[in-house]
């Protein structure tokens, strides 16, 4: 597809897919996870009960501090109190064990979790149509299945935990406290309510800065992505300056939102560390005062002083969980932006009723006792990201390609020849119109059956980091090696038998590591392998030198002649191997014929063979 190509500053300035939510609950974003982690209920539960207890256990420690001092050591009795050292062993050695068991029994099944998770993610992004990638920046995506997806479990391992233990802990000490002494404990809870408002603030400017980071974080993998799949041609350009300079913009963007959040949990830190100290250190005196007074005991002074002690990190660790809170949420939106894109045909799928019986398409041919071969009627399409004011990219297609016909597609640059192509398999979905493929339309064929009937290769052949015998079955897995020999043959890939292993010879990641010609023939020899009934072929030679290109049109046509095929030709030689030609002009079929007769009749068809015809005008909307 011809795409205008902004620059790269544009570029770094419009990777984030979604704007930044105005209004989010936290807790409603959270509650999203509950499908994943309800399997694991019972693990979780028992998790937050075993830290639980081990803080609970923690708050009978001051109780037992209280103890000695009014006991043992106001009566100067060592033998009451050896037994209450032992008990403040056995609570520490019982805590330490609770802690341990609450992170044995959880680990395991929170990995389950994120690999449920990640499986989901990446089975929909293959289900997504291309429509969706478009629009998308790669960065995006892989930070949600990586950086997003740890930021989700770490919450559900440590701060989820905490946030409950830690509130439950709290509510026990505070009335332990006022147990021991109502005074002090009112002094100490002075500081609660400017607490409340100040964290409910925190909340909503963390959230909005940690949904920007996260972002930004994805916009820079982008970036980095990009600069190493395209080394090749930033340092062939001289462009590798420009690409870091990018890279040092976008990065010193996170870098400033990331200061943006330290900065923000830095003000809540200090108010949450300052005014409990304050608070205790009023306590503390008021405490003395009452001893002083004979109106409290040392004993219960100390027993007070070590709960609220023991209530500190309770209460500190109170930003940090608030804050990992938000991130957790914001990781969770992200996630769920892309479950949440509409899957084409599952709609459909799930209005069905459970136990009906559907019928097995592929044991369900298509009409073929009267085949029709491809037809388009009334076709129009326009990208869903065009300008509003700009015309649809295709207007009014009418095309009939005869069962077994071979058609060749001409036109300008631009003029969306790739783009109607990819409309056959369902790539993009047509805006108007219908497509029928031997009298069916393909609407109403489930894409799994579509793209096992129609084949492709693009013009820009796209490999895997996979052997070669892999990347060419992708065209048909279940083809056996008769058939991937075939369909080698046809493409003309000779070359694959001096690779160090052969077919089982890994290619890296892109096919980087073979010639474009190279990669284009493999790309061939995948379209062809499954014998498809029909096929589409864009620009197919390009990168072919003269020779291979005149072998591989001599193997293509046997494969032709066996299939319906649409093929988007740009030269003389690749027109001659289709039966018929049609001119792709201004969104319309402007006429059909043969070779020949266009040349004869049609005057834009002898521009484009004689390579005079003009690009579609900078600004059209064409790609």
């Amino acid at each position: 597809m011809t795409r205008s190509r902004p620059t790269l500053t544009a570029m770094a300035e419009n990777q984030a897919p979604t704007p930044v939510p105005a209004r989010r609950s936290t807790v409603r974003s959270l509650l999203r996870l509950w499908p994943y982690v309800r399997p694991i209920r019972w693990r979780l539960a028992a998790s937050v009960g075993s830290a639980l207890l081990a803080a609970l256990s923690l708050l009978l420690v001051p109780v037992v501090l209280g103890r000695i001092v009014d006991g043992p050591i106001a009566d100067h009795d060592l033998d009451a109190l050896w037994p209450l050292i032992a008990l403040l062993l056995a609570l520490g050695l019982f805590e330490a064990g609770l802690f341990y068991t609450r992170r044995v029994i959880l680990a395991r099944p929170l990995a389950g979790v994120e690999t449920a998770m990640r499986g989901d993610l990446f089975a929909r992004l293959q289900r997504l149509p291309v429509a969706f990638h478009d629009r998308w920046g790669s960065g995006q995506l892989l930070s949600r299945a990586t950086s997003d997806m740890f930021t989700m479990r770490l919450f559900l391992t440590f701060p989820l935990v905490f946030l409950i233990v830690n509130s439950v802990t709290f509510l026990a000490g505070t009335a332990l406290m006022f147990t021991q002494d109502w005074r002090l404990a009112l002094i100490v809870l002075l500081p609660a309510g400017p607490l409340l408002l100040l964290t409910r603030r925190f909340e909503t400017g963390y959230s909005d800065a940690a949904r920007r980071a996260q972002d930004q974080n994805g916009d820079l993998a982008t970036v980095i992505e990009e600069s190493i799949l395209g080394i090749r041609i930033l340092k062939a350009f001289g462009r590798h300056r420009s690409m870091a300079e990018r890279f040092r913009g976008q990065a010193h963007q996170l870098r400033r939102t990331e200061l943006r959040k330290a900065g923000l949990l830095a003000n809540l830190w200090a108010v949450i560390v300052g005014l409990p100290e304050l608070a205790l250190g009023c306590a503390l005196a008021a405490g003395c005062y009452l001893v002083a007074h004979d109106e409290l005991t040392t004993g219960t002074l100390v027993a007070f002083l070590s709960t609220a002690l023991a209530l500190r990190w309770p209460v500190e660790s109170l930003g940090w969980l608030l804050a990992y809170a938000n991130e957790a949420a914001t990781a969770t939106d992200r996630y769920f932006e892309v479950l949440d894109e509409e899957v084409p045909d599952e709609q459909v799928r799930s209005e069905k009723v459970p136990d009906e019986k559907v019928p097995d398409e592929r044991a369900t041919p298509l009409p073929g006792s009267s085949p029709d071969g491809i037809r388009l009627t009334g076709v129009r399409f326009r990208y869903p990201d065009a300008p509003p004011d700009t015309p649809d990219l295709l207007r009014s297609i009418d095309l009939h390609i005869r069962s077994g016909e071979t058609m060749a597609l001409v036109g300008a640059t631009g003029s969306g020849k790739t783009t109607l192509t990819a409309l056959l398999p369902r790539l993009y979905e047509a805006t108007a119109g219908s497509i029928t493929l031997d009298g069916r339309d393909i609407r109403e064929l489930s894409r799994e059956r579509l793209r096992e009937l129609v084949a492709v290769a693009f013009e820009e052949p796209t490999l895997f980091s996979a052997t070669v015998r892999e990347n060419v079955l992708m065209g048909a897995p279940g083809a056996d090696a008769g058939q991937l020999a075939a369909a080698l043959a046809t493409a003309q890939a000779g070359f694959v038998e001096k690779l160090p292993d052969g077919v089982e010879t890994e290619v890296g990641e892109q096919g980087l590591s073979l010639s474009g010609g190279q990669r284009q023939r493999l790309a061939l020899a995948r379209a062809v392998v499954g014998d498809p009934a029909f096929l589409v072929l864009d620009d197919p030679l390009s990168a072919l030198d003269v020779h291979t290109e005149a072998l591989v049109e001599q193997a293509l046509r046997q494969v032709l002649g066996s299939t319906t095929a649409l093929v988007v030709a740009h030269r003389p030689s690749t027109v001659l191997l289709a039966d018929r030609v049609a001119v792709l002009a201004d969104g319309r079929i402007e006429a059909v014929g043969t070779h020949h007769d266009l040349l004869r009749t049609s005057t834009r068809y002898r521009e484009l063979m004689s390579g005079e015809a003009a690009l579609v005008p900078e600004g059209s909307p064409a790609r």
